[in-house]
Formats: C-alpha cells, sequence, structure tokens
C-alpha cells in the first residue's frame, strides 16, 4: 500500500517532551482510520517487514536526560524521532511488526561510576571517564569493594575479572570501558520510551493487529550491552559464562523478509546492534544482508562538543554495513517496501 497520511494527533513539537498516551482515545482512533483506509491485519502481509527500534528511550532521546544524542545539529534525536513517527505513521500498512529494545540498568553496573573508585575513594567523573586495561593493572581505577557485596561475588573475585574485561574489550577491538552517567534506570522516567513513538507504536499495534515487542537488554553488572544481539564480553577470566548471545532474536529478526532499522546512537549500540546481525548474517549466508535496511536519518552518532564526537567512526561502520550489502536509506523513500 502507498504511503498514508499522519494522523493530525500527532505533534512534531511535542516529540521533545514526556507526556501520557490516551490509550484508548488513540484505539478508537486507530479503529476508524484501519476501516477509512481499508487497511489489512498484518497477518495478511505477503511480505513480511519487521522495524527495529534501538532504544528510542527519554534517556537518550530528550534533551534533558542523561545521554541526550545530540549528533551533529546538537538536537539529532528529536530531530531523528519526529521523522521516525512519520515514517511508522505513513507505512502503516507495510510494516508488519515493530520491536523496540529497552536498554535496562541498575545503579551498581560495570560502566557507573559508584562501581570504581580511585587510590582517594573517589568515583570516576561520568561521561568523559574512559578505564583502560593498564588504569586496572596499575590500580588507577579499582573495584569499590561494596559493589562485591552488593553483587554477592568476593571482593578478589570481581577484581580478577575486571582486569579480564577490560583486556577483552581490547582484544575484541571494543570500545574502551567507558563510564556513562547513570541512564536507563529501571523503574525511572528515563527507561520509557519517548511518549510520541510510544503514541505511534501503539497506533501501529491497533490498527494492524500486530503486538510491539519488546527486548530488553543491559541489566546485566558486569558487561556493557550495546548490541541487542550480544553483551560485550561473555565469558569471565575463568572461562566460565557471564552472559550469552540473543540467538532466539537473532533467529526472528532474520525470519522476516526485509529488516528495517533506527534509533540510538548510530555510533554505539545502533552500531554494535547491526555489526553483530552482519557476523551472523556472514555465516549463515552473505545475500541476506540484502534485507536489512538502515533508516540513517532516524539515527545519530554519541556527540559531546570539545569531550568527544563518534560520527567518523558511526559513518565508517555504516559504510562498512552497506559495502557487505546492507542498503543506507532514508526516511522519506518508500522503494523499500516495493
Amino acid at each position: 500500500m502507498k504511503s498514508l497520511p499522519i494522523p493530525s494527533f500527532f505533534e512534531p513539537k511535542k516529540v521533545n517532551q514526556f507526556w501520557r498516551v490516551y490509550y484508548q482515545k488513540r484505539a478508537e482512533e486507530a479503529k476508524k482510520w484501519r476501516e477509512k483506509y481499508k487497511i489489512s491485519s498484518s497477518q495478511e502481509d505477503k511480505t513480511k517487514i519487521i522495524l527495529l527500534l534501538i532504544d528510542v528511550q527519554n534517556t537518550f532521546c530528550l534533551p534533558d536526560f542523561e545521554l541526550f544524542v545530540a549528533g551533529k545539529s546538537g538536537n539529532g534525536a528529536v530531530e531523528d524521532n519526529i521523522r521516525l513517527c512519520q515514517f511508522i505513521y505513513r507505512n502503516l500498512a507495510n510494516i508488519t511488526n515493530i520491536v523496540a529494545t529497552m536498554d535496562t540498568h541498575t545503579a551498581m553496573q560495570i560502566f557507573h561510576p559508584i562501581f570504581w573508585v580511585d587510590e582517594k575513594g573517589n568515583n570516576p567523573q561520568a561521561g568523559i571517564t574512559m578505564i583502560s586495561y593498564e588504569d586496572v593493572k596499575q590500580g588507577r581505577w579499582q573495584v569499590n569493594q561494596n559493589i562485591a557485596n552488593n553483587l554477592n561475588i568476593s571482593l578478589q573475585k570481581l577484581e580478577e575479572y575486571v582486569l579480564h574485561y577490560v583486556e577483552k574489550l581490547t582484544e575484541n577491538s571494543k570500545y574502551p570501558l567507558t563510564i556513562w552517567p547513570y541512564h536507563s534506570m529501571l523503574g525511572g522516567i528515563g527507561h520509557a520510551l519517548v511518549s510520541s513513538v510510544e503514541e505511534a507504536l501503539f497506533f501501529h499495534s491497533i490498527v494492524r493487529s500486530s503486538q510491539t515487542q519488546f527486548e530488553i537488554k543491559g541489566n546485566n553488572p558486569l558487561t556493557e550491552n550495546y548490541s541487542v544481539l550480544s553483551p560485550e564480553v561473555l565469558e569471565d577470566n575463568k572461562g566460565e559464562n557471564i552472559a550469552s548471545k540473543n540467538t532466539r532474536f537473532l533467529n526472528k529478526l532474520l525470519s522476516y523478509d526485509k529488516i528495517i532499522v533506527a534509533g540510538q546512537a548510530k555510533s554505539h549500540c545502533v552500531a554494535w546492534t547491526v555489526e553483530d546481525l552482519l557476523t551472523e548474517i556472514k555465516e549463515k549466508d552473505s545475500n541476506l544482508a540484502k534485507k536489512v535496511y538502515l533508516l540513517e536519518d532516524c539515527t545519530s552518532p554519541v556527540v559531546i562538543p570539545d569531550v568527544i564526537d563518534f560520527s567518523a567512526q558511526a559513518d565508517a561502520a555504516f559504510q562498512r554495513f552497506a559495502d557487505a550489502g546492507m542498503q543506507r536509506v532514508r526516511s522519506a523513500d518508500d522503494t523499500m517496501f516495493y
């Protein structure tokens, strides 16, 4: 089906705010929308298309929250989500299913300040501190002993593990361990989806009789989890599993005819998720890469002025994905559906 109009209730100026979604009212409007435009159930789709939304949560997407992805424009995630919502509404009849990943954290995790102390007992400064193998080996940064008590792990075992952890990040060419501000906190408003996006997902769910699905990631205290398909480190220093790949979800994604990807941030969780997806695709059948579409105007890189800019890394990653057969597209381009 060709593009649909944008519902009148969608307000671009509210995408940078959080507010209550009036579910019952939207459900009634969705039923009328389905009848007016003669939109069929998702079960009738001959071409199965899944929209994968990565971490479109308040913590990353609203300017006043902890890890707002500003991108080059300074308002990146907000602009991305305006286009994303419009994309969903225009293509309600074409998108079979939508799945949203949810970055999910508690305070005492390896990438949060309370986990680490220096020799004076000070926690690292969030947002600008990166902890290397040498930092841990030489004792510049040490495990907060109170963390071990809370995780029911002996201090010695945890100290051995964190040295192994930062070494594995280096070996696997991952980003150094970054100490992030407390974010995506389970139970907090930052963890929630952006209200405008949540509204669009709910509307799609009712119009298409297609349950929005959610994938939790990032709640393991001993590893970062940029990609929804795999944590950064899977084994401890003794070779015992601490986490596992999300094989079930990977297989679900690959069962669709087309996979459309958007979300935050282009340089981190989006890039690593697509990287893991590509790795699995290459092991199965490289031609499968052609069914992955990257909505490049619905994602932005991490940019902190005068501190760090991951734009170049993000662009290089997306070029690598394109070279492998994935398709870089923009939200106004509907040719991906035909």
